[in-house]
């Protein structure tokens, strides 16, 4: 079948680009649907996009309901696409946009309900996202299309990203996709709702992703709290969240010694200074947190107690290498405490130098199994030893609970 600019106003319209849509779906040529020209009931409805993407292993469609504050995405399976359309066209849209490898068909109906199909000529084929879908391009975690971008300054009216606020963006989407990856191996069933904290949250570009991530791309129940001792950015980011209509997420004031929630299945903590950041691992580990994710800052606890030997003080005579010592002292004791309390943990860049000098990332994922630690806990008495190492505040605060004594 053949068709031109020239619409087409055959009475069998809806037929053929159902058709088309179908063979689309059955050959993986699609790229993507979009239904505008809302009439439905919901007047914050604005649209559909809809993109093919593999979940599980089984093929679907990525809806995503575009409103006038917010997005709510749904995977569909393909066999359930033509039912779900035949209910929205043309009750609910008047226009529909089919993406393929050909170009675009575009299916419009008039005022009385009349259906016209259109070619928009040839194009140069697609990129084959259709049949790849999750599985085989590299996945985007967040679109600049979402609201709350918008809203805390990331994107334009728009929707285009402010220049300024690259290197802030990147950094967003590389924290989605380091949470992500460490979701996938954590012992959290997918129907478990999942309890947020993330200490030190600024302005709130990290939780709002977090929950909108959650909520929103992943379909799960998620309550997101965001700690942040500035008073102002808490009543900044919980007006945002009320605007932008994020039911489960909330900011309150305060740090981690003075908010501590029961329990939590993600612990995060980006930039904390010095020894707050073992008090935000500590929290983690107290409450049994699947999911520890910390971005260390300052290292000043350990640097007065180092005792290196005699053979490495011309290389540590140099400030910068000292301080380079000491953090990573710091760091790896923090790292080996956390697999002693029954972590898998990593250690490694977040992000590059380029985008923040901060850009270390202590990672632990719960084990779904415990393991005998009493060889680990001797290598870190050992290592404490060679350095002169007396006191480390993560183990005091470990050992005053009696998660150390009970990982041995």
């Amino acid at each position: 079948m053949s068709m031109s600019a020239t619409p087409s106003a055959s009475p069998d319209a809806l037929t053929q680009f159902f058709t088309l849509l179908q063979q689309a779906l059955a050959t993986g040529s699609l790229s993507k649907l979009v239904l505008a020209r809302p009439v439905g009931a919901d007047p914050t409805l604005q649209r559909i996009i809809a993109k093919p993407v593999l979940v599980k292993g089984q093929a679907c469609l990525s809806l995503v309901y575009r409103h006038q504050t917010r997005d709510i995405t749904r995977n569909l399976p393909l066999e359930q696409v033509p039912a779900l359309l035949g209910e929205l066209l043309p009750g609910s849209f008047r226009n529909a946009h089919l993406f393929d490898g050909e170009g675009e068909v575009q299916l419009t109906f008039s005022k009385k309900g009349k259906p016209m199909l259109q070619r928009h000529g040839a194009q140069a084929p697609l990129k084959a996202t259709a049949s790849t879908g999750h599985d085989r391009e590299k996945k985007r975690y967040l679109e600049l299309s979402r609201p709350f971008l918008h809203d805390l300054g990331v994107t334009d009216a728009q929707g285009a990203l402010i220049p300024s606020m690259s290197r802030k963006w990147k950094q967003i989407n590389k924290f989605i996709e380091v949470f992500d990856h460490a979701l996938g191996s954590a012992p959290l069933p997918a129907e478990q709702p999942l309890r947020v904290a993330d200490f030190g949250s600024g302005k709130g570009y990290l939780t709002f992703a977090m929950h909108d991530y959650l909520r929103n791309s992943l379909g799960r129940a998620a309550e997101v709290t965001g700690v942040e001792l500035r008073a102002e950015l808490v009543e900044l980011c919980n007006a945002a969240a009320a605007r932008l209509q994020h039911p489960g997420l909330e900011f309150q004031c305060g740090d981690v010694r003075s908010v501590v929630p029961e329990a939590i299945e993600v612990m995060i903590a980006l930039h904390a200074c010095d020894i707050a950041t073992d008090y935000a691992i500590h929290t983690g580990i107290r409450c049994n947190a699947a999911i520890i994710m910390c971005s260390p800052c300052c290292h000043k606890q350990i640097r007065p107690q180092l005792r290196s030997p005699d053979v490495l003080q011309p290389m540590l005579h140099y400030g910068l290498h000292l301080g380079q010592q000491a953090e990573m002292l710091t760091d790896s004791l923090r790292a080996l405490y956390l697999e002693a309390c029954g972590y898998e943990t990593k250690v490694f860049e977040f992000i590059s130098l380029e985008h923040t000098n901060k850009n270390k990332m202590i990672l632990a994922v719960k084990r779904r199994q415990p393991q005998d630690t009493t060889a680990l806990l001797a290598r870190i008495a050992e290592l404490k030893a060679f350095y002169g190492v007396s006191e480390h505040c993560l183990e005091t605060l470990l050992r005053a609970d009696g998660l150390l004594a009970a990982a041995q």
